[in-house]
């Protein structure tokens, strides 16, 4: 049990309620600007860097305020040259992101929750209990953490994000849209929202209020079944949020956003890969401008799910396109790893 501190988490303060602390505690009003961009834009995690400030503004921050830094505690590289890690966050609990180069980006998967309520029956993330939402800042501090790995091991700058993770973004809409604030914020990260993706199991209300709250980054949807039968059984989301509900809740956000929405497919043999399944995906697809990922299936021990064949994929890919689908079929990274899409779980004998 991590002891509540009495200090106050700096980056959970807006900058006009860090000027408000600053100048109650007798300092003048600009120096929470200089130490809102060494927090945000330098990604500061330690007040004794913050060089630009007196020593005494120094002791006076480390004495009423504390920064909840996410630390990088163990990370395993791929043969494909994919870095997973586990990240160790303020109070103990641990999470994982990962980091995917390919030769033109490179892309960080952060996650959003500790755990997962979902249930996602080919999920591992799903298998567990979640314990709790992220806060902004731990959703950031993966990102830049992430960053950081890419500089070092491959020269290269992130250049994309995506929310597939652990848990599920729209369950924790305030800190995942808090995160992207911090994230594209000229006084923050300064990356272009259309390089972020968002992805959800489809919770239709969330939907919607992304729609009114007219965002810029990219929506993903993980569908794996275009029918509510097939749907129901492998995520039980879909009992409250049926297709329908879903289909009406992305038109909505189309036409507050005129944002394209790309639906996530996985193709598992003998449950979703027959003609009759791509048939269904095609006229979901009708309902909104839209691109179809098809992913391939990874694998976890809890679960007996089988990735279909080759060919079987690839026909379903061709017919999809033979409506005038863009679709993709995206090839698994970081699986010798467990670092793949529906593989990220902390084993609980590792949680701190």
């Amino acid at each position: 049990m991590v002891q509540q501190s009495k200090l106050i988490d700096i980056r959970s303060l807006s900058l006009s309620a860090l000027k408000d602390k600053l100048t109650a505690m007798g300092e003048q009003g600009f120096r929470a600007k200089q130490v809102y961009e060494w927090l945000w834009s330098k990604s500061c995690t330690d007040f004794d860097q913050m060089t630009n400030l007196s020593k005494a503004l120094r002791e006076t921050l480390k004495n009423n305020f504390e920064i909840r830094a996410v630390k990088v505690r163990e990370s395993q590289v791929s043969s494909d040259k994919t870095i997973k890690s586990s990240f160790t966050l303020y109070d103990g609990n641990v999470i994982e992101g990962v980091l995917i180069p390919t030769p033109d980006r490179m892309t960080a998967c952060v996650s959003s929750q500790v755990g997962c309520s979902l249930t996602c029956k080919f999920c591992a993330t799903g298998y567990m209990e979640r314990k709790r939402n992220l806060q902004a800042d731990e959703i950031y501090d993966q990102v830049v953490l992430i960053a950081n790995q890419a500089a070092e091991k491959y020269s290269q700058p992130l250049t994309n994000i995506v929310y597939m993770g652990m848990g599920e973004p729209l369950l924790n809409y305030s800190g995942m849209m808090k995160s992207v604030e911090r994230i594209t914020a000229p006084d923050g990260l300064n990356m272009a929202a259309k390089r972020i993706t968002v992805s959800t199991a489809g919770i239709a209300k969330m939907i919607k209020k992304l729609g009114d709250d007219e965002v810029r980054f990219n929506l993903a949807l993980s569908l794996h079944a275009a029918n509510d039968e097939k749907r129901n059984q492998i995520m039980p989301i879909n009992e409250q949020n049926s297709l329908e509900a879903l289909a009406d809740a992305l038109k909505y956000y189309y036409t507050k956003t005129k944002n394209p929405v790309t639906f996530e497919y996985i193709v598992f043999h003998n449950f979703n890969d027959e003609l009759q399944d791509a048939k269904e995906l095609a006229r979901f697809c009708k309902h909104v401008p839209c691109k179809v990922n098809i992913i391939e299936y990874n694998p976890i021990a809890l679960a007996d799910f089988v990735n279909a064949e080759a060919d079987k994929i690839e026909q379903f890919a061709e017919y999809l396109r033979s409506q005038q689908i863009v679709t993709n079929v995206r090839r698994s990274r970081g699986k010798d790893i467990d670092a793949a899409c529906g593989q990220l779980a902390i084993k609980e004998e590792t949680a701190v």
